[in-house]
């Protein structure tokens, strides 16, 4: 009789591995459309702003801390750069960058801030600055989208070309940049002396703070890296929409969260991987894509993103509790 214990997952990632695989053969019998290199595509380029945001948001659950304001910073940020032009045809690609890169950073350190320095819960804060920026930014404006924006920003360009069957694709930039913050942020984790600090806060603060680690600052360093994040995301959704809509990025937080949790990330800090949050982005994204290729309401997709959340803490919760608990025999 085969062997098969060698194919069952020791791990959170492998388990998502095989939904993965499950649920991308079901689709391909479902759905012929499923299963073509343009469909793949445009799947990975669409989910590209996703990835980003739960990259970023997956360094801050490491530390134990959960941050829902990344959406409305990101949408500030838009708004700023494209002001910026409209007003003033301030048209430098590098410094609108690095300013747009300062800006989201600089959010993220007030998060932070105001979550070390109140000793308040870190959802409650950030929950309260995207509120906050998002009121303002849609006062301020009036909810008008802005169309007139520079060359370097909307400009789309050939990135990474390939022929598959005869037919040309190419891998696009919005994709390139999440694999390069991916690379980037699972270095960071794995490699650094930072990153093992990081692990280290999510998996017991005090402890952390008793070998002498400045847990304030590991705080201040991960939600400014969202903050970062939410900046290059929200550059990038811009690249491929062509347009600064003020409210096209709030309210997809839940996908955002329900990926980085998917993939392994513990809401109580201390867990997770980069591939894994990648992984469950791209679950979401399939389960998505393939529904609506099937023809399947999207509302149904809400049902999924929720129960995915609840299961996820319901598990985190059991684990932790099954780790923490003392037996008196």
């Amino acid at each position: 009789m085969p062997d098969f214990s060698r194919f069952r997952p020791h791990s959170s990632q492998g388990w998502l591995a095989w939904v993965l695989l499950a649920f991308i053969l079901f689709f391909s019998l479902a759905s012929d459309q499923f299963l073509t290199m343009q469909n793949l595509l445009d799947l990975a380029e669409s989910y590209a702003v996703t990835g980003i945001f739960a990259l970023g948001l997956f360094v801050v659950l490491v530390t134990g801390g959960i941050d829902i304001s990344f959406a409305a910073v990101a949408s500030v940020v838009q708004y700023l750069l494209a002001s910026l032009f409209v007003q003033f045809q301030f048209d430098n690609a590098l410094l609108s960058i690095l300013l747009a890169v300062m800006c989201g950073t600089l959010f993220g350190v007030v998060n932070a801030l105001l979550i070390t320095t109140l000793r308040v819960v870190s959802i409650i804060i950030t929950i309260s600055m995207q509120s906050l920026l998002f009121g303002l930014l849609m006062w301020v404006t009036g909810g008008r989208s802005l169309y007139s924006l520079p060359e370097w920003w909307i400009t789309l360009r050939n990135v990474l070309p390939f022929s598959w069957q005869g037919e040309s694709f190419q891998v696009g930039l919005p994709l390139v940049t999440m694999l390069l913050i991916a690379a980037v942020t699972a270095l960071l984790l794995n490699k650094t002396n930072l990153g093992r600090q990081l692990y280290a806060v999510g998996g017991d603060a005090e402890s952390a703070r008793r070998i002498g680690i400045r847990v304030g600052l590991i705080h201040v360093f991960a939600y400014g890296w969202l903050g970062a994040m939410a900046a290059i995301g929200g550059l990038v959704q811009v690249y491929r929409m062509g347009e600064v809509v003020p409210n096209a990025l709030v309210g997809g937080e839940l996908d955002v969260l329900a990926a980085t949790v998917l993939g392994g990330a513990s809401l109580m800090g201390g867990k997770g991987t980069v591939s894994g949050t990648l992984m469950g982005v791209f679950l979401i994204a399939i389960l998505k894509n393939g529904l609506n290729l099937v023809g399947v309401s999207n509302y149904f997709m809400n049902i999924v993103v929720g129960g995915v959340i609840m299961i996820a803490i319901a598990v985190t919760h059991y684990k932790k509790r099954k780790e923490t608990d003392v037996s008196f025999v």
